[in-house]
């Protein structure tokens, strides 16, 4: 895999995260996030253009829904989400 430069920060976070797509739903992490996308690492196995909906716990124990998600790359388990249009 070529080295990519980055022309954005990561700032780390560890909050909840469900997620689906399809009929299948999953549960997991969301480890990072930057104005590109989330790194979410999770029990549902997902795909590079995968899309999926997610439901993420903010630190304030408010939860957030996001629409639709497309799925960048997955590395390891975990996967890069970013919005559809991106």
């Amino acid at each position: 895999m070529p080295f990519a430069l980055r022309y954005h920060s990561r700032f780390p976070v560890f909050t909840t995260v469900r997620y689906e797509s399809g009929n299948r739903e999953g549960y997991g992490t969301v480890m990072n996030v930057s104005p590109l996308g989330w790194r979410v690492s999770g029990s549902l196995p997902l795909e590079p253009g995968d899309v999926c909906a997610l439901t993420v716990r903010l630190p304030t124990k408010k939860w957030v829904s996001v629409a639709a998600g497309k799925v960048r790359w997955v590395r390891g388990g975990r996967e890069l989400i970013q919005h559809p249009e991106e």
